[in-house]
Parts: C-alpha cells; sequence; structure tokens
C-alpha cells in the first residue's frame, strides 16, 4: 500500500492513543516529554509538536489537566486527605497540589468541595454560566427526587457480571467529533462484514463531562468484535475487562443522555455502590434517526467495586 499523507496521519493517531492510556494509567509517575514521547516511538522534539497538533494542548498542560480532573473527582466522591491525592496524581507536596488546582478551577481544594455539594451534576463556581444562581440544597433535593422518578419510570437497572469484550475503536477528543469517528470506525468495519443487524456499536468514555469541558473530552467510538480482526489506519484495540456492572436498559430521545447517565449515578449512590476506576460506556441498539420517535435504544454501563456496608 502506497504511503500517504492519511496513512501518517493514521500512523501518529494510532501512536498518540498509546500515550493517552499510559498516561491514564500512570498519573502518579514523572511523565517526562522524554519518557513519554518513548512511548511513542517519536523524537522528544518530534512528540511534542504532534501532540499539541492532535490535542490542542502542550503534554504538560494536558497531564495536569488530567490529574486535576482526576483529583476534583476523589474529592467528591472519595474518603481521602487532599495530601493522599496529591500524592496518588504525582504531585510533589500538598501546596503544589492546591496552587494547580486553585488555577485550574479558581478555588482552593478545600473551598471546592464546600462549593459543589451536589456530587452527580457538573461542578460549578459560584454562578452558573448564564450568571444565576445554582439550586439551593432545598431546590436540590427536589430535583433530585425528580430525577430519581424519572429514572424509576425509564430505565430498567441490573447489575450484571460482564465477560471480557474485545473492541476496536477509533478515538477522539471533543464530543462534537464522535460522530466523524463513528464515521471513520464504519468505513473500516464494512468492507470486512463486521457491519449487519447483530453490530453493537459502542461508546467508551475515557473523561467525565461533570469534570472535563465538552471539547476535551476523550471517547472511543467502538464496535464490539466476536473474533480478532487486523486492524490499519486509525483503529486501535482494546479489551474491557470481565467485571461486575450496573447497566442501565433506557429507550430515550438524544436529548436525554445526560439525565439518563446522571440518574443512573444517582441511583448507584443510593444503592451503596461506588464506580470502579475503569471506563464507563454505552451499547446501542438501534439508529436512532431510524426509529418513529427518534429514540435510542441504548444501555449504559458503570463499572463498581464491592458494594458499601452501610
Amino acid at each position: 500500500m502506497p504511503v500517504t499523507d492519511k496513512n501518517i496521519e493514521a500512523n501518529y493517531k494510532t501512536r498518540i492513543n498509546r500515550v493517552f492510556e499510559y498516561i491514564d494509567q500512570n498519573l502518579e509517575s514523572n511523565l517526562s516529554l522524554q519518557s513519554v514521547s518513548e512511548i511513542a516511538f517519536f523524537s522528544p522534539f518530534h512528540f511534542h509538536r504532534i501532540f499539541k497538533f492532535v490535542t490542542g494542548e502542550t503534554l504538560n498542560e494536558y497531564i495536569t489537566r488530567k490529574r486535576i480532573e482526576k483529583s476534583a473527582s476523589d474529592l467528591l466522591h472519595k474518603n481521602i486527605t487532599a495530601t493522599k491525592i496529591a500524592h496518588n496524581y504525582g504531585f510533589s507536596d500538598n501546596s503544589s497540589f492546591s496552587r494547580a488546582f486553585k488555577k485550574y478551577f479558581k478555588v482552593s481544594p478545600t473551598e471546592f468541595k464546600k462549593q459543589n455539594p451536589n456530587r452527580f451534576s457538573k461542578i460549578r463556581q459560584l454562578k452558573s454560566k448564564n450568571g444565576q444562581d445554582y439550586p439551593n440544597s432545598e431546590k436540590y433535593i427536589c430535583i433530585i427526587d425528580n430525577l430519581k422518578n424519572w429514572i424509576e419510570m425509564n430505565a430498567r437497572i441490573e447489575i450484571k457480571e460482564v465477560p471480557k469484550m474485545n473492541v476496536a475503536y477509533v478515538s477522539c477528543i471533543g464530543s462534537q467529533n464522535l460522530e466523524n469517528a463513528f464515521g471513520k470506525l464504519m468505513q473500516w468495519a464494512t468492507p470486512k462484514g463486521l457491519m449487519n443487524d447483530q453490530t453493537k456499536m459502542m461508546t467508551i468514555y475515557h473523561d467525565s463531562f461533570k469534570f472535563t469541558d465538552a471539547n476535551k473530552v476523550r471517547m472511543s467510538a467502538s464496535i464490539l468484535l466476536n473474533k480478532p480482526e487486523e486492524i490499519d489506519g486509525e483503529v486501535g484495540l482494546t479489551t474491557i475487562e470481565t467485571g461486575k456492572f450496573i447497566v442501565g436498559s433506557f429507550i430515550i430521545g438524544v436529548d436525554e443522555f445526560e439525565k439518563s447517565w446522571t440518574g443512573l449515578f444517582v441511583w448507584m449512590n443510593d444503592q451503596g455502590y461506588k464506580k470502579a476506576d475503569r471506563e464507563p460506556f454505552e451499547i446501542y441498539y438501534n439508529n436512532f434517526n431510524e426509529h418513529p420517535e427518534k429514540k435510542a435504544i441504548v444501555d449504559f454501563y458503570i463499572p463498581i467495586q464491592k458494594k458499601t456496608i452501610k
């Protein structure tokens, strides 16, 4: 096959995907430009330019953001000290962690936790984006109660031991690029006979919309594989390991996905489960454009750890 600009671009993105996975798994380590560039098989100088082109951020900016967003999640969802969080995410001490956190969220870690008692919604500052005050505690309880009622009426929720899944994927950064990623994946899968009525399309979420701007969230447009397949271009292979998941089954409009995810996490908390340190994902069972009411038939998967003893 002749080498083209598209071949080169796809090869570069495949290497960058390896870097994303390495960073996610080693946030506590010294992720220097030299060490990370070796994962991608680039010189540090060349890698620096390519990474900035793909992500819109320098390597250091990307790593710092990931560490801060993960630490913010831990502040709200885990019973853990700021000192321990600083250590877990590669900060030299508590003060350097606090400075980096305040630079990103404009408040200290302590103040951030006080300002965000709503652990299920997107994180907030003192005012919402439209300048209005966020709901007070009484209104928040009402919102959560309404959400619980909606979930009870619209979801079938089960706890399942999910077997190992092998998937092919095309990653993208930014929700606005997910449709294009699915297009590339289908272009690869169709000639292989992988697109049929039994095909299971998936989206794997590597970041949370709660903490990460939508245009920076990393996602993988994916397809479940029944047998090994050779990959090429931007397409990669990964594995979702066997484990226990909360599975919420929905028939919803495309504007109800955020509500469904939020409600499922509320249900998880109420039932005493905790999310495991693995990625949530969606599996689709139809093309919503072909549904008479433009509804998506979809399962949401939240990986969970041992149940909390109350």
